[in-house]
């Protein structure tokens, strides 16, 4: 959290569902209290409706955060069944899918993200882009707290909690909350 804050704005929500995993970071805008409040609450409606699709998440969080300052989200669904990534970001929550394979191409994909704030007065039209996703892939998401270009010279093999302790480490601007999160896709289910 920024220096003098007691809570962050930036939150996290992973979770598992029977097919797979829902992923994603929120950044309540600005920093202290009201920042903190606008992401719980968007947390808790991603957690409560974890079945929706990415596009129908967001458009629910817009919904439930009308009254609040709003947030900035990326999210990811992955299908393990299917061996998909759907992913969808509004605002400035950037993120990366490092790809396992060194012949991939391209090596990493970035999500194409829309200008906005869910919660304030129109969301931007949305549209999910959907990714193959294979056994040790790593997805990242990072907050604007870090500075463009984290991805640069990452290592696809490095451990995922290495991989965000160097990117706080290393591209941290220290006037913001900040918030990365690395997630490793392991396999499909037999």
């Amino acid at each position: 959290m920024r220096a003098g804050e007691a809570q962050s704005g930036d939150l996290s929500v992973v979770s598992l569902t029977p097919a797979g995993a829902l992923v994603g970071v929120v950044d309540g805008l600005g920093h202290g209290e009201e920042a903190a409040a606008a992401a719980r609450l968007a947390v808790s409606v991603l957690e409560s409706h974890l079945f929706e699709s990415v596009v129908s998440l967001v458009r629910l969080c817009h919904e439930e955060l009308r009254a609040t300052r709003g947030v900035v989200v990326s999210l990811a669904s992955i299908d393990a069944v299917e061996g998909v990534m759907t992913w969808v970001g509004v605002g400035n929550v950037e993120g990366i899918l490092l790809r396992a394979d060194p012949q991939a191409q391209p090596a990493v994909e970035s999500l194409l993200l829309r200008g906005g704030v869910v919660g304030a007065a129109e969301l931007p039209p949305l549209s999910e882009a959907v990714l193959r996703i294979f056994p040790g892939d790593t997805l990242i998401f990072a907050t604007d707290g870090i500075k463009s270009g984290f991805g640069e010279g990452l290592m696809a093999r490095a451990a995922p909690q290495r991989l965000a302790r160097r990117i706080l480490r290393d591209h941290a601007k220290n006037t913001d909350d900040a918030l990365v999160l690395a997630v490793r896709y392991l396999e499909r289910p037999a």
